[in-house]
């Protein structure tokens, strides 16, 4: 489960149906499609020698992938998808892309190698029903990736070596049935592992591949030592581990000693999982983490340079640096901010070359849209919960209407940056208020625990006591609030409109959750290692039964009062297609107002953009009907 900002709706009634809010501009309402159609060029990297630039960019309505060479005009487009976008892909070498699709959001993705210039495309994992991921892309051997593949036990997965130029697989590792990661060395070798029994965890290392594994230690699955890589002599790890201690810290992890030994950064504030280096002059340079918003901590002199140069040229936005060739010369950079999706950049180090190369969304403008502010409440067990506050742009701030937008997961967080949903919402002179409810990371061990089996309990209380907030506040028209979620922030709406009938005049329900005995009964099978972990956090439906049942709205659809829309992918190999059955059947026998959206070809959120436009042109619709938001014909 994961936070749905994929995408949906457009144009509408010019009328509100309770007194609308004060909104300038009313007569140039920005189309629907401008905030979710795909954006004019994303995705940029760079090759590992610095001669060309691949982007993504539509074509038949999907994004595809294009290639230039630096210093030329003409750019190839060198794959021809249609019926999915391309998201994930890379460099395999100077001449050739490796890139993941699945089928219809079955998020079963195959691998496919394309030729930098447009020729040569095959699909290198042609398996029915089987998912495979990148162990590690291999970047000194142009000619060969690791991977794991579920082809022989779906629910684990074996790695492989694939040779790209003829497709041959030498299996590295065979998954004994217990492993849920694998970590490379410098040098391509698959040096350590972490072993589950489901809520126990052990990391496991060994000096060279061709020897056995051995455990170095084991922890409960609340105590972390999270391998990110190999010293650059390959003897020790760096590790992100929150071993005796709340927050999670970076350390240096000495496989002889078992234990954590270096302190290479903490933050009081928040965990910190993100460490960054120079592979070329082999030396750690930096930390990223989030507290309001990304911040960096620089120990490289040299990186920090360079970001203080990218981020004087790039004034208040916040700078990113995506991509670099190999002798880390050529940089491609982001910028972006709350009220745009921002632009990419090419700078060359060496002889001070910087341009841009495109804006996301060149088409909206960032001065009619909504800055996001970082707020903070109190909940009512004295809990402070994070969070974040979108207000209609030119509103004066009081008693407007609202939508509450728990993020998914559970166990991720929201950050501060530009959001499509909340901008369009904002848009239609709705207040969007995103919080990070107990049980959300990067806040620590503690509260990450306090949301443990609290699905419609205290979790469902901080999202409540952020509604009572904006009310105390005077920003919130009490009347007026509405509750919009995708896949656990989904569940976060039935369990809203259920269990505090009053509270909300409407939701919107995105493949999200009803009945957790059917998530568990349901989940996929590569993510059956995690089901004891799942119980621990969610609820074991044998022991738990009575508290699981209470916490499922597909139970207590009884209560349920307020208008639905409820909004599907028939493929979710995640949420299945039954979870917004049950809850739309069970409320249509009560004669209860719920309109279902479901899409034959999509899965865990819309990704084809006509399907994105169809939901959020619902959503506002239905918005506009229950809350009175700012819409036109």
């Amino acid at each position: 489960m994961i936070k749905l900002t994929v995408i949906v709706t457009t144009v509408l009634l010019a009328v509100l149906l309770l007194s609308r809010p004060s909104f300038a501009g009313e007569g140039s309402l920005i189309p629907m499609e401008d905030f979710f159609r795909n954006p004019e060029k994303s995705g940029f990297r760079i090759s590992p020698d610095g001669t060309r630039i691949s982007w993504r960019a539509p074509w038949e309505r999907r994004l595809n992938i294009f290639v230039q060479k630096i210093g030329e005009e003409e750019a190839t487009r060198v794959t021809s998808a249609t019926e999915r976008d391309i998201l994930g892909y890379f460099w395999s070498g100077n001449d050739r892309i490796l890139y993941l699709q699945d089928s219809g959001g079955d998020e079963n993705y195959h691998l496919f190698a394309v030729d930098a210039g447009g020729s040569g495309a095959k699909d290198l994992t042609p398996f029915e029903g089987v998912r495979v991921t990148i162990v590690d892309p291999l970047e000194e051997i142009d000619d060969e990736v690791l991977i794991g593949m579920n082809r022989r036990d779906p629910r684990v997965f074996d790695v492989f070596r694939l040779n790209i130029d003829t497709g041959e697989l030498t299996l590295v590792q065979e998954n004994p049935g217990d492993i849920e990661g694998w970590v490379t060395d410098h040098e391509g070798k698959l040096r350590a592992a972490i072993r589950t029994d489901g809520v126990n965890q052990s990391l496991l290392y060994r000096d060279r591949e061709e020897d056995e594994f051995r455990t170095l230690l084991t922890t409960d699955f609340r105590e972390t030592v999270d391998p990110l890589f190999f010293t650059f002599d390959d003897k020790k790890l760096y590790v992100s581990s929150n071993l005796g201690r709340d927050k999670s810290a970076i350390y240096v992890f000495d496989p002889a000693k078992a234990a954590n030994e270096e302190l290479v950064f903490e933050h009081p504030e928040v965990d910190v999982y993100g460490l960054m280096q120079s592979k070329k002059r082999k030396v750690i340079t930096g930390v990223a983490y989030v507290t309001d918003r990304a911040r960096y901590h620089f120990f490289d002199r040299e990186r920090a340079d360079l970001q203080d140069e990218l981020e004087s040229r790039l004034p208040g936005r916040e700078v990113t640096v995506t991509s670099m060739s190999k002798d880390e010369e050529r940089v491609l950079v982001h910028a972006g901010g709350d009220r745009t999706q921002g632009a990419y950049y090419f700078y060359d180090r060496t002889t001070g070359d910087f341009r841009e190369l495109a804006q996301l969304s060149p088409w909206l403008n960032e001065d009619e849209l909504a800055p996001m502010k970082p707020v903070q409440y109190t909940a009512r067990d004295g809990l402070v919960i994070h969070g974040y506050l979108t207000l209609p742009a030119h509103s004066d701030g009081k008693n407007l209407p609202v939508v509450i937008n728990p993020h998914g997961g559970p166990w991720a967080r929201d950050s501060w940056g530009y959001d499509s949903e909340v901008q369009f919402l904002a848009s239609r002179g709705l207040a969007v208020l995103q919080m990070n409810f107990r049980g959300s990371t990067g806040y620590g061990r503690a509260f990450w625990e306090a949301g443990f089996k609290q699905w419609g309990r205290a979790m469902q209380d901080d999202i409540t006591d952020g509604v009572q907030w904006l009310i105390d506040q005077g920003i919130a028209d009490p009347k007026r609030v509405g509750i919009y979620g995708g896949s656990y922030g989904g569940y976060a709406v039935l369990a809203g409109l259920a269990f505090t009938p009053d509270l909300y005049a409407c939701g919107v329900d995105y493949v999200g959750v009803s009945n957790i005995f059917t998530l568990l009964e349901t989940i996929p099978p590569y993510w059956e290692l995690g089901r004891k972990m799942m119980y621990v956090q969610i609820g074991d439906p044998e022991k738990d039964k009575d508290l699981l049942e209470a916490a499922s709205p597909v139970f207590h659809a009884d209560r349920i009062k307020a208008p639905l829309f409820v909004a599907q992918g028939a493929n979710d190999p995640r949420v299945k297609k039954a979870e917004s059955d049950q809850i739309v059947e069970a409320l249509r026998k009560r004669g209860v107002d719920v309109e279902y959206m479901v899409k034959d070809n999509e899965g865990h959120g819309f990704l084809n953009e006509e399907n994105r436009f169809d939901f959020y042109r619902a959503m506002e619709r239905f918005f506009s009907k229950h809350l009175g938001s700012l819409s036109e014909q």
